[in-house]
């Protein structure tokens, strides 16, 4: 799946969106009362092509790999608690396991680059890319063939959920070091200047920052990629090129995808830029606390549903916002039109 063969992206046909305009406004309510639910339901109706989408079963892939760049102290934490949270996931025990039980989503986790060997699980799908990315302050995280292969899968997976039945794609992940990764793929793809980038991640003290920022400016310093596919490679890490696969694939199908935090975002970013048609079909779900999550969501042009001050990822914020998505779609096929509430 080099940059030519990627699934191409239809836009959606905007020629529906005066029928869904006037749909939403002749229902039984004051016109724009129901604010951003408005539009969001529009957007699905233009995802769709249909006056009257169904978004019911929401399935979330959520995408676990490691990272070369933890060998700089980017993270507080060890490379081994990736494999110890992928663990906890299938137990059923984590933060998203309890928000998805909640919001009636579904989870599937994804091995896309553990290092570790994981057993089997029936809630386990295995697409290892390799165990864990290169040092990207040495040399670049993945090969082309392994970007290739990492958006191949990603997408797979999406079609094959939506093929089995669901509505939308929710995309989240599980990687230590995984914010320094996503940190230079907005430096280039947003782009924004480094510092804007870089966070806390997963709560560094003063003296990780500065580690973290001085690994970063030497991945960056290394190479000067800007072409999507290249920065993939140089800086990507294998769960967050198979989420950007993963937007390709449900935007392929034409379905919606909830984008989770700022790392997920990343990945959406890389997709965007690689099918600009892409962003369609994408619905961000909240604006994480992460430093530079809100100046990646203006570069897609994205207004998330939801500001919560979190910064977990799993695809907590996605699963939390998956309810919206149903509550917009029964805006359209449920409610009353003002005609039979008051005849004329």
């Amino acid at each position: 799946m080099t940059a030519s063969t990627h699934p191409r992206i239809q836009p959606v046909d905007r020629a529906l969106e005066p029928a869904l305009r006037a749909r939403v406004d002749g229902k039984a309510k004051p016109p724009g009362s129901l604010g951003r639910i408005e539009d969001l339901a529009v957007q699905l109706g233009l995802i769709r092509n249909s006056l009257a989408p169904k978004v019911e079963r929401v399935v979330l892939l959520v995408f676990a790999g490691d990272h070369g760049l933890t060998e700089e102290g980017v993270s507080r934490y060890p490379a081994s608690v990736t494999a110890a949270m992928v663990a906890t996931f299938l137990a059923g025990r984590a933060s998203v396991n309890a928000f998805a039980a909640a919001a009636g989503v579904e989870v599937r986790v994804v091995d896309a680059g553990v290092a570790a060997d994981l057993p089997a699980h029936p809630d386990l799908i295995a697409a290892k890319i390799r165990a864990g990315t290169r040092n990207a302050t040495r040399e670049p995280a993945l090969t082309r063939m392994e970007v290739d292969t990492a958006l191949a899968r990603g997408a797979e997976l999406a079609a094959s959920a939506i093929m089995a039945g669901a509505d939308a794609i929710a995309i989240g992940e599980m990687g230590i070091g995984n914010t320094a990764s996503a940190a230079l793929i907005m430096h280039r793809l947003a782009p924004a200047a480094l510092d804007e980038c870089v966070g806390a991640g997963a709560g560094q003290d003063e003296a990780g920052m500065v580690r973290k920022r001085a690994a970063l400016a030497r991945a960056a310093s290394r190479s000067a990629a800007t072409h999507p596919h290249e920065v993939l490679s140089e800086f990507g890490g294998c769960e967050i090129v198979m989420m950007a696969g993963a937007v390709l694939g449900a935007a392929a199908q034409r379905r919606p995808i909830l984008v989770d935090g700022f790392i997920a975002s990343a990945a959406a970013l890389a997709a965007i830029r690689l099918e600009g048609a892409a962003r369609d079909y994408c619905v961000f779900a909240h604006r994480s606390a992460e430093r530079g999550h809100a100046r990646l969501l203006e570069a897609v042009d994205a207004q998330p549903l939801l500001a919560l001050d979190m910064r977990l990822g799993e695809g907590t914020g996605a699963v939390l916002a998956a309810p919206l998505l149903r509550a917009a779609a029964r805006l359209l096929s449920d409610v009353a039109d003002l005609s039979e509430v008051v005849p004329a």
